[in-house]
């Protein structure tokens, strides 16, 4: 792994994303903590997607020359230097001040993506110049369709190259812990979310000095915002789909796909890539894992169809396993949000040594020395995805 001097983490207290998770906790408010980490219903889809990883088994080998190892992968026609890279996340500025830059700061020292969601306390135009080429967008279509429309110009404008239309939220869901907590954006400030900042001091001046986040895609001029986050984001529907193909010049990524009929249909709307996710479990409480759905997946569109995938990813062994099972590219999500939470930057850079030092050693103990030789053949017997068979093409119409 190769990366600027200058991103060398000295954390002494992240050695895995659980602890940057606990220490987050420490410092952010509880209202925060829960924003990041919570889910949809019971939050069983969340757990699902993670005890799901912990049944995939991995089968070592021996005895090959694995002293030399290399992450480096190409995705959509660049090139990056790990396999894995900073899932579209809302409103990060939230779990610390200056998140977003921080994201963006690693993604260039480590050449790896960083997606910037509609919903982010940055603007498309100061993420693009902080990130550069490593910079991709995040759309929701919430409200008129104009609205998201003139978001794509912005994106187009300011020289992004990947767009993600994200269609696994037609309506957010209920998030017990934010109702319980009084989560929304704006903030409206009680006794007990007064009681909740008061009693993390270093969290909330910190914030206070830099301003509370709010979604800066949407202000409006006098101030305020436009952004409703309880509104129905089901514009992105499949005629959106075909409008949005003929407008954006660059790869357009579909994210939130757990069906094969979705899947092919998307494949044949010309989209370049399509994104394997149940979005962490914060939609559909019941919807399978995702880890499940990516090899059925992949048999549906093919070998050569680039596939993204996240969804209960957590460490470096799990972005091998999601390799194995047909990804192409891994992005994390909270992860990210907690390293930052956790120790700022210092924090962000942490989390991606260890990811990538797991994943290469887990390359080492599957015999292999390149990342983009990861295929099924490293799964226990057993293991490996079921071929299904395709469905006709003229099914899911």
């Amino acid at each position: 792994m190769t990366a600027n001097p200058s991103l060398r983490s000295d954390s002494r207290r992240i050695f895995s994303t659980e602890d940057a998770m606990r220490l987050a906790q420490r410092r952010q408010p509880q209202l925060v903590h829960d924003f990041i980490e919570g889910a949809a219903g019971r939050e069983v889809a969340s757990l699902r997607n993670q005890t799901r990883f912990d049944a995939i088994t991995l089968q070592p080998r021996v005895m090959a020359d694995v002293a030399e190892r290399s992450l480096k992968t190409t995705l959509l026609g660049q090139d990056y230097d790990l396999p894995f890279g900073i899932a579209p996340m809302g409103m990060c500025n939230l779990a610390w001040p200056g998140a977003d830059q921080a994201f963006a700061a690693a993604a260039q020292g480590y050449n790896i993506p960083v997606c910037l969601s509609t919903a982010a306390s940055s603007s498309i135009e100061e993420m693009r110049g902080w990130a550069d080429e490593n910079a991709w967008f995040q759309l929701y279509v919430g409200g008129p369709i104009e609205q998201a429309l003139d978001l794509v110009q912005r994106a187009q404008h300011a020289g992004y190259k990947n767009l993600i239309l994200t269609v696994d939220v037609p309506q957010v869901s209920r998030r017990v812990r934010d109702l319980r907590n009084g989560f929304q954006v704006p903030f409206r400030i009680g006794v007990k979310q007064f009681l909740d900042f008061a009693t993390h001091p270093q969290w909330a001046l910190t914030t206070l000095l830099k301003g509370a986040p709010e979604p800066k895609n949407f202000k409006v001029e006098g101030g305020g915002s436009k952004f409703d986050r309880g509104a129905s984001r089901a514009g992105a529907d499949w005629a959106f789909l075909d409008r949005l193909r003929e407008i954006w010049k660059g790869n357009l990524i579909l994210k939130g796909v757990s069906s094969t009929e979705d899947a092919q249909r998307i494949q044949r709307a010309g989209a370049d890539a399509i994104y394997v996710s149940n979005h962490g479990g914060r939609q559909l409480d019941s919807a399978p894992a995702a880890i499940d759905a990516l090899p059925k997946i992949r048999e549906a569109v093919g070998p050569d169809y680039p596939l993204i995938f996240d969804s209960g990813v957590r460490n470096g062994e799990d972005i091998i396993k999601a390799l194995a099972l047909g990804a192409d590219f891994v992005m994390l999500g909270r992860p990210f949000l907690h390293a930052v939470g956790a120790e700022g930057a210092r924090g962000v850079n942490a989390l991606i040594r260890i990811l990538a030092e797991d994943a290469s050693l887990a390359l080492a103990q599957t015999g292999l020395n390149d990342v983009r030789t990861v295929s099924p053949q490293i799964l226990v017997a057993g293991q490996q995805p079921v071929v299904q068979e395709s469905l006709p093409h003229d099914a899911t119409k």
